[in-house]
């Protein structure tokens, strides 16, 4: 299979307003059939968007997964709270820079960093779960027509082709948050995925939403800081990862270590936020920008698309790929619709907690987390930062 893997060929992924679906077929030994939501690419172009049923069968019922979040922070302790709000004095560091680690946080860094990661990740999933952010990522601007929701599909489409997923391959996914992502390549390609996250609720979360769907994937509590990762040498066929590397310590043993669990062949995909060439860390208005911007985006580390590449080629990759997923190369589009979504249901939650028809910590969350959108659109729309840059490489057969 490793060789025959060395052998297909790079496939193109449109990003314009009609997609083409899932790339044709790929050669190699039979496989195991796919699921039977899996439908052709013509009868997935019947909503003009290249989406077809197992593409929304992947979807949560939003009123069972709103009540679920709701009730979860309704019942937050104080102490889950105060641990939340502490939790955003890491994104105020990086990790490049030691000694600013160390003075903030100890020589134990890296454990505070775990730490202040589960606290956070642990309201802000639920947070997330009241909008059409589930998945916990603003997705790349794919068609122009699209909802938040329907690019996160399109998106996902994307990854499965840039990385020729096929029935019965092993996919792994790391920072894989509700497993929402995983159930949609699941459903959309029969390929099996292994997801990695450091927050035992959001793993949990993402067990029972894929066993529902009757899928065979599965879903570790794990740290990727720490290395090496739990799986033998050449385990996966392919790997993806949406905006969770600003949290990596070092992109190049990571990377590394991916090679490692990798079988020749198998491709990667990597979306994630950067900063680009016109951000000036010198210039007072990008620095006050960008402090407010990754607490926002839960951004620890700094990295550029040329750090990416470099790290990849360094760890043995070749790049195939390393642009700009947004068409015309902005995401502000969507994530003015996710501001103006959190900004009224603010004004929403703010009322009933002044008519007690809420507890007061209902005000502290929300309030955090509709802070310093506009910055965030600001910077995307001068080009300094984005969030969705992505770079799809292959390790050599």
């Amino acid at each position: 299979m490793s060789a025959i893997r060395g052998q297909r060929q790079p496939v193109s992924v449109r990003t314009s307003d009609s997609s083409d679906g899932v790339a044709g077929e790929k050669r190699g030994p039979a496989s195991p059939p796919p699921p039977k939501t899996v439908k052709s690419a013509t009868q997935r172009d019947k909503d003009g968007l290249g989406l077809d049923g197992s593409d929304r069968a992947s979807l949560s019922n939003r009123f069972k997964t709103v009540r679920t979040s709701f009730k979860y922070l309704h019942d937050l302790t104080p102490k889950q709270i105060d641990a939340f709000m502490a939790s955003y004095v890491i994104y105020n560091l990086d990790w490049t820079d030691g000694n600013q680690m160390i003075a903030e946080l100890g020589p134990r860094y890296r454990e505070r960093v775990g730490e202040s990661l589960k606290a956070y990740y642990g309201v802000m999933n639920h947070l997330c779960a009241l909008g059409d952010v589930e998945k916990m990522y603003i997705p790349p601007v794919m068609s122009k027509r699209a909802t938040v929701l329907e690019n996160q599909l399109l998106y996902e489409r994307a990854i499965s082709q840039a990385i020729q997923l096929r029935p019965g391959d092993r996919v792994l996914d790391l920072g894989c948050g509700r497993g929402r992502v995983a159930a949609h390549m699941g459903m959309s390609t029969g390929a099996q995925v292994t997801g990695i996250n450091i927050d035992p609720v959001q793993v949990a979360q993402a067990r029972e939403f894929n066993q529902e769907r009757g899928l065979r994937n599965e879903f570790i509590v794990h740290d990727f800081n720490i290395l090496p990762l739990p799986f033998a040498d050449d385990t996966f066929d392919a790997f993806y990862q949406i905006q969770a590397l600003s949290l990596c310590k070092d992109l190049g043993k990571l990377f590394c270590e991916l090679h490692r669990v990798l079988k020749p062949g198998a491709r990667i995909s990597l979306l994630d936020w950067v900063s680009l060439p016109d951000y000036d860390a010198s210039n007072p208005e990008h620095a006050s920008l960008m402090r407010r911007v990754k607490p926002l985006i839960g951004a620890v580390g700094t990295p550029t698309p040329k750090s990416l590449e470099n790290a990849l080629q360094h760890a043995g990759f070749k790049v195939l790929r390393s642009e700009n997923a947004s068409q015309g190369g902005l995401q502000t589009p969507l994530i003015e619709r996710v501001d103006v979504y959190f900004r009224a249901m603010r004004q929403i939650i703010l009322g009933l907690v002044k008519l007690r028809c809420l507890p007061p910590h209902f005000r502290t969350l929300i309030n955090r987390l509709c802070l310093d959108g506009e910055a965030f659109v600001k910077m995307d729309t001068m080009r300094l930062i984005t969030t969705s840059y992505w770079v799809v490489a292959e390790k050599p057969a």
